[in-house]
């Protein structure tokens, strides 16, 4: 197998789901329980609350975890829009937020509230100019995220972070994909907020988590129990916690080399698609960008076809966001960078992680070429294409 959708979701680590079967088992105790049985199951969830808190640079009392980091992204952005409603009713957001942001904020306007969609340049960056000339003396938020899962682009949120501080304003930032795979300080970015998700660090599904600065104040967004310091009611998912603390513990200590391995992986492949196959478009910046993330647009082909041609040889990619992976719509990410609809739906992301070798690249390389070069065998617009007509591409 070749997997190369780790910004779907990454395996979960041996030694995560180590550190959650005796929470899975033998001290399955609520946390909330005050007798000593369940104690074990307490101190269980404050130690990965500290992990997680370690990796941000945060307290551990400003992390509050959730069910994903959908919930989270709805808590905050909710949250901050119904606690400051007497403020103001003016969020600042990007065109390339993953749908957990847009279709809140679609959400709020909706509830009459006014969101300003902040467009990127062709690299897929939001500019801090951009930011601080969209604020009105009514902005309550700004949520950008950290890195964007299509295509890689890592944003200048230390910038925005600057100005949103400086004139009073929270920031959120939506962090899925950028923790555990990128240096996070959320005081040197001057975050208010952020995100997090446990499965995209080699942690389980169903584990995501908020950051909320200390004197931020949320109401809680799921009402009932007094659980996490009567933020966010649920019986706490203690096993699941469990393992997206011992996942971070790991990740963040095997960042600094992880990072350089695929970074190297992602320019051998980038290299090789540019040198063996014609009319093909990186998505994305060439710096900046998520290790292990490319996005490639391929003319005369259509993502779909592609993507079962390499399933059918055990290899596994996307064609963007698996959270739209449904929708035969171009994606929103691509046609914000100025991508034109057609060579959008000719595009694939490939995502690498900690299981992924230099082996696998070399296979993935030696597969496409014939799979694009007999898929654009069969298109009526590459054959007019070879025959000289006119094309917009």
């Amino acid at each position: 197998m070749m997997y190369f959708d780790n910004a779907a979701t990454t395996m979960l680590h041996p030694d995560a789901l180590a550190a959650m079967m005796p929470y899975l088992t033998d001290h399955f105790g609520n946390p909330s329980a005050v007798y000593e049985y369940a104690r074990t199951a307490r101190k269980a969830v404050e130690a990965a609350r500290a992990q997680i808190a370690k990796a941000i640079n945060a307290r551990p009392e400003e992390i509050i975890f959730t069910g994903s980091g959908t919930e989270a992204d709805n808590w905050a952005i909710k949250g901050a829009a119904e606690a400051l409603s007497g403020k103001g009713r003016h969020i600042i957001t990007s065109a390339i937020e993953h749908h957990a942001i847009l279709h809140t904020c679609q959400h709020l306007e909706k509830q009459g509230y006014i969101v300003t969609y902040l467009p990127v340049d062709a690299q897929g960056f939001v500019t801090p100019e951009a930011v601080e000339k969209a604020l009105r003396p009514d902005t309550v938020l700004v949520t950008v995220m950290l890195a964007n899962n299509e295509m890689g682009a890592i944003q200048p949120l230390a910038a925005i972070g600057d100005i949103t501080r400086r004139c009073g304003i929270l920031l959120h930032t939506d962090a899925v994909q950028a923790v555990g795979h990128i240096p996070i300080d959320v005081d040197a970015m001057h975050v208010d907020m952020l995100t997090l998700s446990a499965h995209k660090f080699y942690g389980p599904k169903g584990v995501g988590a908020l950051y909320m600065r200390s004197g931020v104040r949320l109401r809680p967004f799921i009402h009932g129990g007094a659980q996490e310091n009567n933020r966010r009611a649920g019986t706490e998912n203690v096993a699941g916690i469990v393992g997206a603390g011992r996942a971070i513990a790991i990740t963040a200590g095997e960042m600094p080399d992880e990072s350089i391995r695929l970074t190297a992986l992602q320019n051998k492949l980038i290299d090789g698609i540019e040198k063996d196959i014609p009319h093909v478009h990186l998505n994305g910046p060439r710096k900046n960008r998520l290790p292990g993330n490319v996005s490639f647009s391929f003319d005369f082909v259509e993502s779909g076809s592609l993507l079962h041609l390499l399933d059918m040889e055990g290899c596994y990619a996307s064609g963007g966001s698996a959270c739209s992976s449904g929708s035969p719509d171009p994606s929103h990410v691509l046609l914000a960078l100025g991508v034109p609809p057609e060579r959008a739906h000719g595009t694939i992301r490939f995502s690498m992680g900690r299981y992924t070798t230099e082996a696998d690249v070399d296979a993935l390389l030696a597969l496409l070429p014939p799979m694009v070069e007999r898929l654009r065998a069969m298109s009526p617009d590459y054959e007019d294409y070879l025959r000289g007509k006119n094309h917009d591409r």
